[in-house]
């Protein structure tokens, strides 16, 4: 994971604060994205696996804890909550229903990277789904490969994607909207093209395949033991 380049999405109601962070965190080697509310960060979360969250607890709308319980069932993305003084009690609540961190306003730059990469490195250590093998095949995300009977096949970033939710949700059947919305594609043709492409790179036989099934009338499942 040398290459690795954390992408982090900053949820603030406040221009000044989401510039600053943003600007920071460009500077320092991570890639950024913003929502300026709860409902706007929906909006990217079901668009975007990102690596951690940057979440402030009181926003126009639905409160930063509110974002936490609505999405902690779907969501195994690390949260930094920003408080403000006095918000003590929803400093603990924010921890423990889920938050893995905080840090109050206003805080020190370099004071929130390293807690970042405190966590970053956290969860790169315990991520074991970046590479899964069964039977005679072997998926690699981090080199976007995959290794079938001692041939090697590239995946592209779109594949990699799809591969990477299919493989962190084991035995959930995703529908083709879930996958457009996934890869920003709404023709499903296209997403048909996309999972033949896969299954000649994974199945023994793409004609009948074993692991990436379809359900019919639902959508695709990824079945691996």
């Amino acid at each position: 994971m040398d290459n690795f380049i954390a992408h982090i999405l900053v949820v603030d109601d406040d221009d000044g604060i989401r510039s600053l962070v943003k600007k920071y965190l460009n500077e320092n080697g991570y890639l950024v994205t913003t929502a300026n509310n709860a409902e706007d960060a929906n909006d990217k979360i079901n668009l975007i696996k990102f690596d951690l969250i940057i979440l402030d607890i009181m926003m126009p709308g639905k409160s930063g804890l509110e974002f936490i319980q609505e999405n902690k069932k779907k969501l195994d993305t690390p949260i930094i909550l920003l408080t403000a003084k006095g918000e003590a009690n929803e400093r603990i609540e924010g921890l423990e229903i889920g938050a893995d961190d905080y840090l109050p306003k206003p805080f020190e730059p370099k004071e929130l990277t390293l807690r970042i990469q405190n966590i970053i490195n956290k969860t790169k250590r315990s991520d074991q789904k970046r590479v899964i093998e069964f039977e005679n095949i072997k998926i690699d995300l981090n080199k976007k490969l995959i290794f079938k009977n001692n041939y090697e096949f590239k995946i592209n970033n779109t594949e990699k994607t799809i591969l990477e939710k299919m493989i962190n949700n084991p035995g959930k059947t995703f529908s083709r909207e879930e996958i457009g919305i996934l890869i920003d594609l709404d023709k499903e043709r296209s997403i048909d093209v996309i999972i033949t492409r896969l299954r000649k790179k994974i199945e023994i036989d793409p004609k009948n395949p074993k692991f990436l099934q379809t359900i019919r009338g639902t959508g695709y499942v990824l079945w691996i033991e």
